[in-house]
């Protein structure tokens, strides 16, 4: 199937390990132009070795908004207008609803909420003059069921999807399309560190999910190409669960 992306430009953050990387590597076989973004630049040379396609390093942390409201300018200038925005980033830390400081609630929102608000600020009028944009929002699970001990997380994504559902209905028309993925279970280095190991991890999968086994980034990648395709262009405002099976919710 021919996606009809070639030469479109992406922009895909935290894309030096895991889905991220899933991500930048599926838009890549796809022959997008793409922007891959992390904190770490040695991170992103790494990850940039194992793409095969056209990929260009914009180390920035979402964290620092100065630094986000630059970047979608730098890759304009070096790829051309950003078509594709893939809205990724980092878990915050965890913690019961009444565990995290205050600063730590600030930072998941700036992150989390703020870094998505300026992202979609610096793309989203040169998509809609063009009549054509897509983007889509990684998120987690927890935005149909909240995860123990992931407050932060919980609480962040949830205000992030609000913004990114209004934006959509506002944009639809203007061959715009903003979607959300609420991610299962996958072999990440985040979900390794949270079971002990990539083996309590699988050993979890097996017992949680119908599909038996942890999803793998590749996997990831190849939804978010087709979410980002041309055959996808009357699909916008969804929320799609990509978990195997996990959540049992109708």
């Amino acid at each position: 199937m021919d996606l009809g992306i070639e030469g479109r430009t992406a922009l895909v953050m935290a894309a030096s390990r895991g889905i991220g990387r899933g991500i930048a590597g599926a838009l890549a076989r796809e022959g997008a132009r793409v922007a891959i973004s992390s904190r770490s630049e040695e991170s992103l040379r790494e990850a940039a070795e194992q793409i095969d396609g056209e990929v260009q390093l914009f180390p920035a942390d979402t964290g620092d908004l100065d630094r986000i409201r630059r970047l979608t300018d730098e890759v304009a200038e070096a790829l051309g207008p950003i078509e594709i925005l893939v809205l990724n980033t980092g878990g915050p830390p965890g913690g019961g609803a009444l565990d995290n400081t205050l600063e730590e609630w600030e930072e998941a929102f700036r992150t989390l909420v703020l870094a998505t608000r300026v992202l979609v600020e610096g793309v989203v009028p040169g998509m809609r003059e063009r009549g054509w944009g897509r983007i889509v929002n990684v998120a987690s699970s927890s935005i149909r069921e909240p995860i123990a001990g992931l407050t932060l997380s919980n609480a962040n994504r949830l205000a992030a999807l609000g913004l990114l559902e209004t934006l959509a209905d506002e944009v639809a028309g203007d061959g715009v399309t903003v979607n959300t993925v609420a991610t299962g279970m996958f072999a990440t280095d985040r979900l390794a560190d949270r079971h002990g190991s990539l083996e309590g991890a699988e050993a979890a999968a097996k017992e949680r999910i119908p599909a038996r086994r942890l999803g793998h980034p590749d996997e990831y990648g190849d939804l978010v190409a087709f979410l980002c395709s041309e055959r996808a262009a009357y699909l916008t405002g969804a929320v799609i669960p990509l978990d195997g099976g996990m959540l049992r919710s109708v």
